[in-house]
């Protein structure tokens, strides 16, 4: 397969234009021009990149990649290492964030809702062509709060950070993987008794304390881990690759 066309294809797939993102979405550093196999992670951390050297990889698919706005532009220190890393063995790197995320069937929102066997019934927070990120849905049926951060706990191998704000089952919730606890002010205008994400902030504690609502904070890693396998899982199958997914621990 050739690289440019995969690049292409997946910039489609996931509808990248429709995104004002915190990074550039697609292919970041150009490796080797065919891709005969994909190795996929959360993050393109140095761990990632060694396994896929290791492995012969032509590419590496992840969510967060590099290049965010604000960070610091000189190629030193840990980001050299990286990028002398892939250009030294001729090995691309292709990152998706927000269109990855929001995607109705390959995204870490879509992914984890099957995960935890809840069922979407709808999104927030679009701005007409850009879906919503937020996702709203039901649990397989209503449970206390204790309940669905123990269904949390035994989904996702994680214990999640549990803030009652409230003694009432949770019926309907809202969702959105990573960092996205700001979000729970936008989940709470659409009647949910519940906000699932990544991390916690501060402020966050009191908000879901002051609205009634359950909070959980199930970690930015371990909610975000199912978007890269199904993409992955999807280009393989579509264009014959071989897509090995590499889960690097991350306990935030």
């Amino acid at each position: 397969m050739q690289l440019n066309e995969l690049a292409a294809y997946t910039n489609r797939l996931l509808a990248v234009e429709d995104f004002n993102d915190y990074c550039p979405n697609g292919l970041q550093v150009q490796g080797r021009p065919e891709v005969h196999t994909l190795i996929g992670g959360v993050t393109a951390c140095q761990a990632l990149l060694d396994i896929a050297v290791e492995q012969s990889a032509d590419a590496v698919l992840v969510h967060h990649g590099y290049f965010w706005k604000g960070e610091d532009p000189r190629i030193v220190g840990m980001k050299h290492r990286r990028l002398a890393t892939l250009l030294r063995h001729d090995v691309s790197l292709m990152a998706y964030h927000l269109p990855l995320d929001a995607h109705p069937e390959l995204g870490n929102n879509a992914q984890l809702a099957q995960v935890l066997d809840l069922t979407v019934t709808g999104t927030t927070g679009g701005n007409g062509r850009t879906p919503g990120l937020v996702m709203l849905g039901e649990p397989a049926a209503p449970m206390q709060g204790e309940t669905f951060a123990a269904h949390i706990e035994s989904r996702l191998r994680r214990k999640p950070l549990h803030i009652s704000g409230s003694d009432a089952p949770i019926h309907r919730l809202a969702w959105c993987t990573g960092g996205a606890q700001s979000c729970i002010e936008m989940a709470s205008q659409q009647n949910v008794d519940a906000f699932l994400t990544g991390e916690a902030s501060e402020q966050t504690v009191h908000f879901a304390r002051e609205n009634n609502l359950h909070f959980f904070a199930a970690g930015h890693h371990a909610t975000e881990r199912y978007g890269i396998q199904a993409l992955g899982t999807h280009l393989a199958t579509q264009f014959g690759l071989k897509f090995t997914f590499v889960d690097v621990d991350n306990p935030v």
